[in-house]
């Protein structure tokens, strides 16, 4: 479920995305000539030939040092502040203010002139993985656009609708912060149609007094609804009657999604195995049944998210649950494959690229219902606080109550789950990823599952590359 942000080469057929008389309207810069980009980039590195590049300024790096290498690798043209010294005085320029304020500029500009029905997604958990399967739900009713990967910030959001075509059908922009007050600035460059709360969890808690502020955040996304907007909340996740509250002051209407009987879209059966999750779900007067190919309730809550937001667009449901059906998660958010190890297998779980209590705890119930000697490979959840100690040793009840065999943690906050551990689950403790890994590598046996889970920061892929690496010795030898 990955795809490129940008819609593709232009050519005879396809008319290019931005022009310099558009791209200098929307940013209020100045062009000294003509060009034409098929898509906008602010990375010089996977920059494709005819994109534009954006110059951003960081506080670690600034991007006109990169202008010369975007230009050489045939970015159609460079939006900055100034010419570079290393670059020619005729290059095709792009001159603004503020190259981050230009950003937005073009992402207004997109989403302005743009068709598509947009849709908002943000929440504690899920929110990256509901955005992968409306892409894919909604590709089946037309064309779709949505976030690359986790574009989801100050600035991969107005990328995303600075990448946006404007005769696409839909578009889906994942929208996420770390403090109060980042979703209130960036709905309003998306104005969703529909904007979608995944659920509210114990996250970034270092900048938050307690969950219900996360919560208060999160509904921030609502205020930049469309009028006649739509808000779609999951009702049974911590404080929805907040979430419910807002959405009534800025959505002209609501739909809940949940387990209980109080959501509109509700799980009314449940179960699932190694490979997947049977499910039930009354919607719309009628109950669907599918299987879905990723096990956990958690994907099934987010399948509801995406039902609720097909039937409000007045789209077929029966097609919907069929390509829900066939989705699989994807690299590091849940996808499971099979590593040759010493005459056998061993099966991966890769839930290396994030993590925090809520989606720990989901994990770590699937690692549960696997075959074979279950073992967690944990980085530590960051960004939790002065709670960060307490929530990484609660999960000892978890792995526990999933009858996880062995259990190996790497950093300073997984030592407090590592100590908690009984003395029969500790496999290993290590300050990094990369000290850990070869102490996983030596314990790891034929029949085995192994999860690996952490936030980005922790550098889970270590371990995952560790194993790769370790599997290509084995069978060599």
């Amino acid at each position: 479920m990955t795809a490129r942000a940008s819609p593709g080469p232009a050519d005879g057929n396809t008319p290019p995305l931005w022009q310099a008389v558009d791209a200098a309207a929307a940013t209020s810069g100045r062009s000294r000539r003509d060009w034409k980009a098929k898509g906008v980039t602010i990375d010089s590195r996977t920059l494709q030939p005819d994109e534009l590049f954006i110059a951003l300024e960081g506080p670690n790096r600034d991007g006109h040092a990169f202008v010369r290498d975007a230009l050489d690798r045939g970015a159609a043209a460079a939006v900055v502040t100034h010419r570079p010294d290393d670059v020619a005085e005729d290059a095709p320029l792009l001159i603004v203010d503020d190259t981050r304020a230009a950003l937005e500029g073009l992402g207004r500009f997109g989403r302005n002139r743009a068709r598509a029905r947009v849709i908002a997604v943000t929440g504690s958990v899920g929110k990256t993985s509901t955005k992968e399967m409306l892409r894919e739900v909604l590709r089946g009713f037309g064309t779709c656009h949505a976030s690359r990967a986790s574009y989801n910030n100050h600035w991969g959001v107005p990328l995303t609708l600075a990448n946006l075509p404007p005769e696409t059908a839909f578009a889906v922009a994942e929208i996420g912060m770390n403090h109060a007050g980042e979703i209130r600035a960036l709905t309003p460059i998306a104005r969703p149609h529909i904007a979608v709360v995944t659920a509210v969890a114990p996250a970034h808690l270092e900048n938050f007094a307690s969950t219900a502020g996360i919560a208060d955040a999160k509904a921030e996304i609502f205020e930049g609804l469309e009028p006649g907007g739509l808000a779609v909340v999951n009702v049974d996740t911590l404080h929805s009657d907040r979430l419910l509250a807002a959405a009534r002051r800025y959505a002209e209407n609501i739909v809940t999604f949940g387990a209980t009987e109080a959501g509109d879209v509700r799980l009314a059966d449940f179960a699932t195995d190694a490979e997947g999750s049977r499910v039930a779900i009354a919607i719309a007067g009628r109950t669907l049944r599918l299987q879905l190919a990723a096990p956990g309730r958690h994907w099934a809550m987010n399948g509801l998210a995406v039902l609720a937001v097909v039937h409000s667009l007045g789209l077929d449901l029966d097609r919907a649950a069929e390509r829900l059906a066939g989705l699989r998660p994807g690299a590091g958010r849940g996808a499971t494959r099979e590593i040759t190890w010493s005459g056998g297998a061993i099966r991966l779980l890769d839930e290396s690229y994030n993590a925090n209590p809520a989606s720990m705890t989901a994990a770590i119930e699937v690692l549960g219902r696997q075959p074979g000697r279950r073992i967690a490979v944990l980085g530590d959840m960051l960004e939790l606080g002065e709670t960060g100690p307490a929530l990484h040793a609660e999960l000892a009840r978890p792995l526990a109550e999933a009858a996880v065999d062995q259990v190996f943690t790497s950093g300073p906050s997984m030592r407090h789950l590592y100590d908690a551990l009984p003395e029969s689950r500790r496999g290993g403790w290590a300050e990094t990823s990369a000290k850990l890994a070869p102490l996983v590598v030596e314990a790891l046996e034929p029949g085995d599952t192994v999860l690996v889970k952490g936030s980005l920061g922790s550098a889970m892929r270590h371990v995952i590359a560790a194993l790769d690496a370790a599997a290509d010795t084995r069978a060599e030898g």
